[in-house]
């Protein structure tokens, strides 16, 4: 019988881990005043006193979103430092650039595929074009010129486009700049135009009688007026920089004049039925569906690997790095690049028929049997892209994990140096004391600022990028610390003489223990508020550093650097979303730790314990 009793008072004895649980997460059973004190632990009175300061825990929550996301967002959203792609440049936050108009459905003549637009001609004669279109502050593609009359085929550059009615007629319009859009008069008394092709600062057209015309920048484009395949044509591509044709015999031809891996024309192809051309590369399939690739083909993005395919394949069309192929029972082949998913065939379109298939830039359309659109690949960025056509979001993600990085390393040492150099000062007095103060006040006189920018500059000239960030860190770690020294020297010199203190003193205890062991304990929560209220304080130098220059380089991305190709008035009037998030992100981050700084000091303030 008392075994029993003993038992179940063991039982229902309250413990700890139980309580614990239940006073942070809530139970069932309301805890006792007996409970609850048992569970008053200084630790523990800080946290509920923490707890009760909404405003504080608010900041908390946020802060706690932001570094997960940045510590754990560039796992599923790598960075690619090396990547770089002009044209992208300055494109604006959204996600409509494959928003094809409904209206668009069951009757598409022609679709052409631009960097940052889609043009589609109708099957009567009408004109789309969604994206973002305007490829300047003064041009506008959306703005097309009047009386052009039904379309009946649309190409579309890098910042400019072609159209063609149904008469033969050319139209032009957009960027101007190598004059690709002023069209030669030659060109414009012509009325047997069949084929049109808008490439990089250059146009081209092909004539019913298989003449080409080149007229725009023939300088980066190689192209020979005076080739010998004139009157020869079928069909005619453009690379980023060369030319090429299709004669009626089946022939693929280069229609430059220089001898480059363009000119190295793969031999023993047979008859050629169809060609296509991405940035670098061309390709060609012959009439027993195979696929020929040569240029100068990247490593990265593998623009020969053609898979392996059931049946023949009859057409090709070609993007940015990539390309795609139709087989003669209508299935949709792809390769290449495909970093927005344009090298991969949808789920949906494995097991249908395909009629037709536009490809360009990072942007498919397939054509159903019954005119239905069915586009992948790039939808656009959430956030834009900056001046070297790289998504603001990933750089957002993967630069807070550098900007907190910088920030936490530079206080973990400013907070050691100042832990150190106030409690020995503090505690030992005298001319330690005064050598400390002397120090300090030494640091304390150097403009803060102007310093750090100099020894940037001095010390970093000769640095990589990696070994910047580390001297970012250190400097800001050696000049931040003699705040937190003065706190910590006027906390040891206000406990030192306490009984505990002077007891330890009694029974020989060794002074650095009586520091480290019994002082500095009791300061503990000036240390942390102030380390708290460091590390916003850090992330801002870092992001003001980076942003004149003299922070972490790129292509490195931190808050603060992201914000240095803000620093004139054409980025920030014209191009709001370079500077925008990223400050967003930085002031929101900044304001939460400094709200869960003060709100550290207010649990821990003894005064905000009374009830």
């Amino acid at each position: 019988m008392n075994t029993n009793l003993s038992t179940n008072q063991q039982k229902n004895r309250p413990n700890f881990l139980r309580l614990l649980f239940s006073k942070l997460f809530g139970g069932k059973k309301q805890l006792s005043i007996i409970e609850e004190e048992q569970m008053q632990s200084p630790f523990r009175t800080v946290v509920n006193n923490f707890k009760e300061n909404k405003v504080s825990m608010t900041g908390l929550i946020i802060f706690i979103i932001i570094f997960l996301i940045s510590m754990i967002g560039p796992i599923f959203v790598p960075l690619d430092l090396s990547y770089v792609e002009t044209c992208q440049q300055h494109v604006p936050p959204g996600l409509d650039l494959l928003k094809v108009p409904k209206s668009l459905n069951g009757k598409v003549q022609d679709i052409s595929v631009g960097p940052t637009f889609t043009i589609a001609t109708s099957t009567d004669g009408r004109l789309y074009i969604w994206g973002k279109t305007k490829v300047s502050r003064t041009i506008d593609l959306k703005y097309v010129p009047a009386g052009m009359g039904k379309i009946v085929k649309v190409s579309a550059g890098q910042d400019h486009i072609l159209a063609l009615n149904e008469e033969g007629q050319l139209f032009a319009w957009g960027s101007d700049r190598n004059r690709q859009v002023t069209i030669p008069d030659e060109v414009a008394q012509l009325d047997n135009i069949v084929d049109i092709k808008a490439g990089y600062q250059c146009s081209m057209v092909l004539t019913e009688d298989g003449r080409s015309y080149f007229f725009g920048n023939i300088m980066n484009n190689d192209y020979n007026e005076f080739h010998p395949y004139q009157g020869q044509l079928a069909k005619i591509e453009l690379t980023s920089d060369a030319a090429f044709g299709l004669t009626y015999d089946g022939e693929v031809v280069y229609l430059g004049s220089q001898v480059n891996a363009y000119s190295d024309i793969p031999e023993n192809m047979g008859k050629v039925v169809d060609i296509a051309a991405t940035a670098s590369t061309m390709a060609a399939v012959n009439d027993q569906g195979q696929v020929f690739v040569w240029g100068n083909i990247s490593s990265k993005w593998k623009e020969d690997a053609v898979p392996e395919v059931e049946g023949k394949i009859v057409s090709i069309q070609g993007g940015r790095y990539h390309y795609t192929a139709l087989t003669e029972d209508g299935k949709v082949v792809a390769w290449g690049a495909n970093q927005f998913k344009q090298g991969q065939v949808p789920k949906k379109l494995l097991d249908k028929k395909v009629k037709n298939l536009f490809t360009g830039y990072y942007q498919n359309y397939a054509i159903y049997e019954d005119g239905t659109i069915e586009p992948w690949g790039l939808k656009g960025y959430l956030l834009g892209t900056d001046d070297m056509g790289r998504d603001i979001l990933t750089r957002l993600i993967n630069g807070g994990r550098m900007s907190m990085t910088v920030g936490a390393v530079a206080v973990i040492i400013s907070t050691v140096i100042g832990v150190i150099v106030g409690s020995i000062s503090g505690y030992f007095g005298g001319k330690v004391d005064v050598i400390m103060q002397r120090i300090t006040e030494m640091v304390v006189s150097l403009p803060f600022l102007p310093f750090v920018m100099i020894l940037s500059a001095l010390i970093g000239n000769n640095m990589d990028s990696n070994q910047k960030v580390w001297l970012i860190m250190v400097i800001l770690g050696l000049l931040s610390w003699p705040s937190l020294s003065r706190l910590v020297r006027a906390q040891v010199l206000s406990v030192r003489e306490q009984e505990y203190v002077i007891a330890a003193r009694a029974v020989g205890v060794k002074r650095k223990n009586i520091v480290f062991r019994h002082i500095l304990p009791n300061v503990i929560s000036v240390i942390l508020v102030s380390a708290t209220l460091d590390f916003a304080t850090c992330m801002l130098t870092e992001a003001t550093l980076s942003f004149l220059g003299f922070g972490v380089p790129a292509p490195q991305p931190t808050w603060g650097n992201m914000l240095y190709g803000a620093n004139n008035s054409t980025i920030i009037q014209n191009y709001w979303w370079r500077w925008v998030f990223a400050s967003i992100v930085l002031g929101i981050c900044v304001i939460c730790i400094n709200l869960v700084g003060d709100g550290l000091r207010d649990a821990i303030d003894p005064k905000s314990q009374e009830r």
